[in-house]
Formats: structure tokens, C-alpha cells, sequence
């Protein structure tokens, strides 16, 4: 049996091609029911009883059954069910993010700041490759969802905002900066166990006249990164890289003498990369490096990154 409440005959008519009424239903052993598969993993799933009722928002009628299946939208990325997106990109499920236990969570999310950036899509995709949990920070969470579908999970919000950064960190344990600016501008980073900088400190130091006055306000917001996050008190990587160039990635070793960010260039494919395997090494405390295209072909990112370590040291 289904029982369906519409404000009018018409809504109540076009939803007859989605809600199987009595006549349409299958018998199950269960009597009257709708037998289907869950489309997240293909269990066949009965429901005796639905109550389907039209209200403002408009989600489709699978997703309304399997929040009915799984308890109710707050469950729904407790089964690895992404949340439903509304028209305006907002999620269902984000007003009552803050009733979940933040101390009852396991950690082992990545967020990427900046995530609409080039740097910050390079990041993100070599963190797919990778495998990661991918959060990001965007401004339309529209433009990421079709981007990157269910494989990340983006939001959007003021960084300045604390209970939208609370939100944001929530099963974060890696944060990793592909800009600079995020770092200096919010408050507590409670939780997170890693900050992964990715700095370009060193070339803008090295501009000089006009480019040098171009530049003056990233590097102030460059070295500010720097500086919090060395206080900060998390265990940091902060990858000081050379010019970040359009050339295709995986084509040349590195380089990671003293001065080589200065004075080289590193593939943005490359540095994203790079910024990716920090992942395998954190330290206790933190340390710097600085790398560019060069001719070392590395195959052991975590041997290569705990001798850089003992050499900072």
C-alpha cells in the first residue's frame, strides 16, 4: 500500500510515474511491498510501507527511499551514500552537521583549500589517483560536483566563519594549502594531525622591480603561511617549489639542492604530486624543503622526504 498526500490533482498525477500505486506494486513474500536494489550496493531491499508526501524540496524518489532505508539523510555518509544536493548546491544534510560527535570520528579525510584553483584541481585529481578521502574547500559546489562527482566532497562557506572551518574539518586529518592565504586566515585547527604547504616563498623573493610589486602581496600572504603554521603547533610539510610551470608532469626528475626553488621550475603536475606523497611521511615536528625539475629520479617518496627531514634538521 502507498499512500500519497499532493497539494493538488496535478502534482498527484505526476507522481504516478514514479510511485507505483497498489495495482503496480509486486508481491513479495512480504505481501504488498516494493522490492528493488540499492543502488549503492546492489542489495535487494523490501519496503512494505512508504509514505511519500510532496513538499518544498523536490528529491527524487530512490534517494527519499533509501533515506528511508538508511534511517534518514544524517545516516546517509554512514552507509558511503554521498549527500543530496539541492538546486542551490547546498546539502540536506549540512544543518545538522554539528550534532555529530566530533571526538567519535575517525580521521582519515584530506582537505584540499582552494579547490577551483588549477593548483587546487591538480591536487585533488592526483588525490583521487591516490585513492584519498578528498574533501574541498570551493565557491560553487555546483561546478565541483560535476567536476569530480562523488569523489569528493566539497563545501562551500566563509574560512573566516569558525563554525563553517569546525564543519569543514570535521574527519580531516590532512589538510594540504596549494595557495597561499588559507592558513593565515582561519582561527583553530583543531584535529588536524598534518599541514601540507605548498610555497612559493621562494620565487617571489626572487622578483625583482615591477614583478616584484606584483608579487608583494602574495608573498606577504606567503610568509604569513609560513609563519602560522610553523606555530601552529601541528606536525607541517612545507614544500617550497620552483616557478610553477604548464609543461606535462612525470617528464623530468627533481632537484632539491639549496636555492633550486629560487632559481628553477618545477611542472604544476609535478608539484601537485609531490604535495600528494607528503602524505606518506609526517613528521613530528614539521620541516621545510625546496624542490624543482632536475635530474634525480625518485621511486621512494618516504625515504627520499625522511632524509630531506634529517638534512633540514
Amino acid at each position: 500500500m502507498v499512500l500519497v498526500c499532493a497539494s493538488s490533482l496535478s502534482s498527484t498525477l505526476s507522481l504516478t510515474k514514479f510511485v507505483p500505486f497498489t495495482s503496480q506494486i509486486p508481491t513479495t513474500p512480504f505481501g504488498s511491498s516494493f522490492l528493488f536494489n540499492n543502488r549503492y550496493n546492489n542489495v535487494p531491499v523490501v519496503v512494505p510501507l512508504l509514505f511519500v508526501c510532496h513538499a518544498k524540496k523536490k528529491i527524487g524518489f530512490f534517494d527519499q527511499i533509501l533515506d528511508y532505508i538508511e534511517g534518514g539523510p544524517k545516516l546517509r555518509k554512514w552507509y558511503g551514500a554521498p549527500d543530496l544536493i539541492e538546486k542551490d548546491g547546498t546539502s540536506t544534510s549540512n544543518a545538522d552537521a554539528d550534532d555529530y560527535p566530533a571526538e567519535d570520528e575517525v580521521r582519515d579525510a584530506v582537505l584540499v583549500t582552494d579547490g577551483d584553483s588549477e593548483m587546487g584541481q591538480m591536487v585533488i585529481l592526483s588525490l583521487i589517483v591516490n585513492k584519498s578521502r578528498v574533501k574541498a574547500l570551493v565557491k560553487d559546489k555546483r561546478v565541483a560536483l560535476e567536476s569530480f562527482g562523488s569523489y569528493v566532497e566539497s563545501m562551500v562557506g566563509d574560512t573566516s566563519d569558525n563554525r563553517f572551518v569546525r564543519k569543514a574539518l570535521r574527519g580531516v586529518r590532512t589538510i594540504i594549502c596549494p595557495n597561499e592565504g588559507f592558513i593565515s586566515s582561519v582561527g583553530s585547527l583543531q584535529g588536524v594531525k598534518h599541514v601540507i604547504l605548498l610555497s612559493q616563498l621562494s620565487v617571489y623573493s626572487g622578483k625583482l622591480g615591477i614583478q616584484s610589486m606584483m608579487k608583494s602581496n602574495a608573498k606577504k600572504l606567503a610568509e604569513q603561511d609560513e609563519s602560522v603554521v610553523k606555530t601552529s603547533g601541528i606536525p607541517y610539510t612545507i614544500i617550497r617549489t620552483g616557478e610553477l610551470q604548464d609543461t606535462p608532469g612525470g617528464q623530468q626528475g627533481f632537484t632539491f639542492d639549496k636555492g633550486c626553488a629560487g632559481s628553477g621550475s618545477i611542472s604544476k603536475e609535478d608539484a601537485a604530486f609531490i604535495c600528494v606523497k607528503a602524505l606518506e611521511f609526517v613528521p613530528q615536528t614539521g620541516f621545510t624543503f625546496e624542490v624543482a625539475n632536475g635530474e634525480n629520479k625518485i621511486s621512494e617518496w618516504k625515504e627520499c622526504l625522511v632524509t630531506l627531514m634529517e638534512k633540514s634538521s
